[in-house]
């Protein structure tokens, strides 16, 4: 199935993704297309070493400068999430992975790619999920919390944040002395994993 990968960051799960596609003899997903929220992404980088076209889909690659400065949140997330849907609709995009993406997206593509959007989390959802939780700031509140064990989760996408069905999750400990860096040191090869086994088993799951 041709995917589109979503990212925002360094890339390091799509690096995962890109490696197994190209690794496995039955790999059941082609990259078709990366899209980031961030021009300065290295995932980006990432994408165009290894041949995959990529869209900008920033609110000011998608609205234009003036018009991104004036919009709300809510206006720039509906802005992005449509311009997703159409690159995904245009290049027959079957199933859409998020690795490392912090948009939340809304409107018609939740009910497009229903029960075919994937989204990576660095915790053990449900607990640490939600608005406002996402990298570093994941690590630091398991920490507080005192949690003995983190890990990843990879979901399906529904109309919340992080509140998607289940398919993957993977732990490791939480050990003393732990700092943000150090744990998610610990969660990152995890999240590689879970990602590429989260977008085969959605593959198995779909209708040929």
């Amino acid at each position: 199935m041709d995917i589109a990968v979503l990212v925002s960051g360094g890339g390091t799960n799509l690096q995962a993704l890109i490696d197994y596609q190209k690794a496995a003899a039955d790999c059941p997903y082609r990259i078709a297309v990366v899209l980031s929220d961030h021009k300065d992404a290295y995932a980006v980088e990432r994408a165009k070493s290894a041949g995959i076209p990529v869209e900008l889909v920033s609110p000011y690659a998608v609205m234009g400068a003036e018009a991104a400065k004036a919009a709300s949140r809510d206006e720039k997330r509906a802005a992005v999430s449509d311009k997703v849907l159409a690159v995904c609709e245009a290049r027959g995009v079957r199933a859409v992975v998020q690795a490392g993406w912090l948009t939340v997206l809304c409107g018609r593509i939740i009910d497009v790619y229903a029960g075919r959007m994937l989204n990576l989390h660095p915790s053990l959802l449900p607990k640490f999920g939600g608005v406002g939780m996402w990298g570093r700031r994941v690590h630091e509140a398991v920490l507080a919390a005192g949690e003995a064990e983190s890990g990843c989760t990879v979901h399906l996408v529904d109309g919340g944040c992080d509140t998607g069905k289940i398919l993957v999750q993977k732990k490791v400990p939480v050990l003393a002395g732990d700092t943000p860096e150090s744990l998610y040191a610990r969660i990152a090869p995890a999240e590689h994993e879970a990602i590429v086994e989260g977008t085969c088993l959605l593959a198995a799951l779909l209708p040929r």
